[in-house]
């Protein structure tokens, strides 16, 4: 998504950010005005956003499809609409729970006094949330669990890729809620730009590496908190002691939703060098039963654009003119090949490190395939990149799952599954160095969105002067700092 310039612009006379700017003001002092966000506020603007959704679910799917090209109204009904309610519901939930102030342990010997401490979790004010393209409806409205369970108030930055879905949830919006509440902003790479550039309470990014970083700068002059999340290339491990059959079923059925366009979508598969054409042919065998056709299957999810349509076939191409074994899995389907920017899943066996789908996220319908002899060797070149997003893990083998959830450092895992760990709302969704910092989803986007104030209630004894640490200093107070300083 290009949301941020190579150069943040001049903001100070530009009308865009004049208006983006005065809104987050707006937001800002309706939130100061009244800081003290209690359960019935939230849980209303939490129900808001479920009813937008689920009355307007049919019109939003369909403009997806109209970006897209063609986009299966199934996945996107799963994947936008049924994953952000169930994120939303699971929020409101368990809010009252959330928002309770935590008891903290207060050190010796100040507990012996009666000094007490607790932890109030307070809203931050004003989120920015810059969406992107591959789930234009689910990543603008299932940060909003957090963002809202913890009491702020939002800016959106809807993604100019999709056009048509945007345009819609712009309006959607307008129509529920007060723009002190939660606002949508439409517009290219500039005005992302310019509204990253607004000095939020925190920001929230969703996107590319490259941008990620954008983001960092133009949040920095604010000292703003920022979330990024990034994706990178998620390596799946398949085991010597596992049914191959169930993971090449596994694993395509991940790569089927919107046809790798997803930041958790499995990159690169490593598979024992003896099992290679067994788990191909499981994979084509997969892939045709649930795509008998490609061209003119209304399953079968275009690529967003031709802009990565061009990049995608050239990744391709690129793999081919450096030899490498390239499958195409529509050879055994059956339909024209009119339908515009539709890319029959490829598989590529045995990359060399220097071909494009090596070093380049895919994000789209292609399944690179290598195959190794020993379990260290999977690990050594996944730690010798940079830290995937996930990581999948196919066996039955617990001392060789121990080795590489020991030996791996990724954002989440999966065993036996690939992506279904984001649909667990009770786990913290998020990267680690080039995919990601911080975190969100359930319990921790409540706290990622929240001020985390310690609160510390001393006791009417005056503990230092009893101990003698007032000056003037004398042997009471010698006495007592070499008690507390040995390690006895």
């Amino acid at each position: 998504m290009d949301v941020v310039s190579e150069k943040i612009p001049s903001l100070s006379d530009d009308a865009n950010y004049c208006t983006m700017h005065n809104l987050l003001i707006k937001q800002q002092q309706a939130f100061m005005a009244d800081p003290v966000v209690n359960f019935d506020i939230r849980a209303d603007r939490i129900d808001r956003v479920i009813e937008l959704l689920v009355k307007n679910q049919k019109p939003l799917m369909e403009a997806t499809s109209e970006d897209f090209g063609n986009r299966s109204q199934h996945q996107a009904q799963m994947a936008d609409i049924m994953s952000t309610i169930n994120a939303l519901k699971y929020s409101k939930k368990h809010l009252n729970d959330w928002m309770y102030a935590q008891k903290r342990k207060v050190s010796f010997p100040l507990n012996l006094f009666g000094a007490k401490a607790r932890v109030e979790y307070q809203p931050k004010g004003v989120v920015g949330n810059i969406s992107t393209w591959n789930f234009p409806i689910h990543v603008a409205f299932s940060p909003l669990a957090g963002i809202f369970a913890a009491g702020n108030r939002c800016m959106m930055k809807l993604s100019e890729l999709t056009p048509e879905t945007s345009a819609l949830t712009q309006e959607l919006i307008d129509q529920y809620f007060d723009e002190t509440e939660l606002v949508a902003i439409n517009g290219g790479p500039e005005v992302g730009s310019q509204f990253a550039a607004l000095p939020f309470d925190h920001l929230l990014f969703t996107g590319s590496t490259q941008i990620g970083k954008h983001i960092l700068h133009a949040a920095a002059d604010n000292l703003t908190p920022v979330t990024l999340e990034l994706g990178g290339k998620s390596p799946v491990i398949i085991g010597r002691e596992t049914n191959l059959t169930l993971a090449a079923n596994k694993i395509i059925n991940g790569k089927a939703m919107n046809m790798g366009q997803v930041c958790l979508s499995p990159d690169y598969c490593f598979v024992p060098k003896e099992n290679l054409y067994t788990l191909i042919t499981a994979i084509k065998t997969r892939f045709k039963a649930l795509f008998p056709t490609v061209y003119d299957n209304p399953d079968y999810t275009s690529v967003i654009n031709d802009k990565h349509y061009h990049r995608i076939q050239s990744c391709i191409d690129d793999a081919r003119q450096k030899g490498a074994d390239v499958v195409d899995l529509s050879e055994s389907t059956v339909g024209s090949s009119d339908t515009k920017n539709r890319i029959p899943l490829h598989l590529v066996i045995n990359p060399s490190d220097d071909m494009r789908v090596m070093q380049e996220e895919l994000f789209g319908p292609i399944l690179c395939i290598k195959t190794y002899k020993h379990i260290e060797e999977t690990t050594a070149y996944i730690n010798a990149n940079a830290r995937p997003l996930a990581l999948y893990y196919f066996g039955d083998n617990k001392h060789e799952e121990r080795y590489i959830l020991d030996n791996t450092i990724s954002g989440g895992v999966a065993i036996n599954d690939v992506m279904t760990h984001v649909s667990c709302e009770d786990l913290p969704f998020g990267g680690i160095g080039n995919s990601g910092m911080g975190c969100y989803h359930g319990h921790d986007g409540f706290k990622t969105f929240s001020h985390p104030k310690a609160v510390y209630r001393q006791s009417r004894v005056n503990f230092m002067e009893l101990a003698g640490m007032i000056p003037p200093y004398g042997d009471k107070c010698k006495k007592q700092l070499d008690k507390l300083t040995d390690n006895r």
